[in-house]
């Protein structure tokens, strides 16, 4: 029974990625379900992969269902009933992965090794290695609140207020460098 080594990577971030492990008899809902969880999102979107090319261009698409909004110009295959093995055209096959339609998330999909030896069939389709921090589904919320994020845009908080720097002998803005040099010279003393 031929296992198919998948790396799927974050579109945004190539650096984060997930490989996985399937049977060639499987189906594309198991991979879709596997790359959900490697990547921590919840399973309530709509999803669909497409078969691509070296540079990425979605050719079939196989989705999750067949979506009454979306134009198809040919029938979609449906993820449950599509082994992946039969959407393996060569060995170097590449996938696309959206989901969630509203936000985008999209994965970039490819055959990294085939091989012939394994363990038993039902350790499989499972996650073998984990790179990267996986983005957040929803965003993350922070301890200040959405209220700071609003403040930090609307006052740029990143650079010090007008009447809080500090002033030298002169009149002049004293930089950090200069505040540690005249520190430094009063322990001297």
């Amino acid at each position: 029974m031929a296992i198919l080594k998948f790396r799927v990577y974050f579109e945004e971030d190539d650096s984060i990625y997930r490989d996985i492990a399937v049977l060639h008899t499987q189906y594309f809902f198991d991979l879709h379900e596997t790359i959900l969880k490697a990547f921590e999102f919840d399973n309530k979107h709509q999803a669909t992969f497409f078969r691509s090319n070296d540079q990425w261009q979605k050719g079939r698409e196989i989705t999750l269902d067949q979506y009454p909004d979306r134009n198809y110009k040919v029938a979609p295959l449906l993820m449950r009933t599509t082994t992946i093995g039969s959407e393996i055209k060569n060995t170097n096959q590449r996938f696309t992965y959206s989901y969630d339609f509203q936000k985008h998330w999209d994965f970039l999909i490819e055959l990294i090794n085939v091989s012939k030896e394994g363990s038993t069939p039902a350790d499989y389709p499972k996650i073998t290695r984990t790179e990267g921090i996986s983005p957040k589904q929803y965003g993350t919320k922070g301890l200040l609140g959405e209220k700071f994020a609003d403040i930090e845009e609307k006052y740029d908080l990143t650079r010090s207020a007008e009447g809080f720097g500090e002033k030298g002998a002169d009149g002049e803005d004293v930089g950090v460098d200069e505040n540690v040099e005249d520190y430094n010279d009063g322990l001297d003393d």
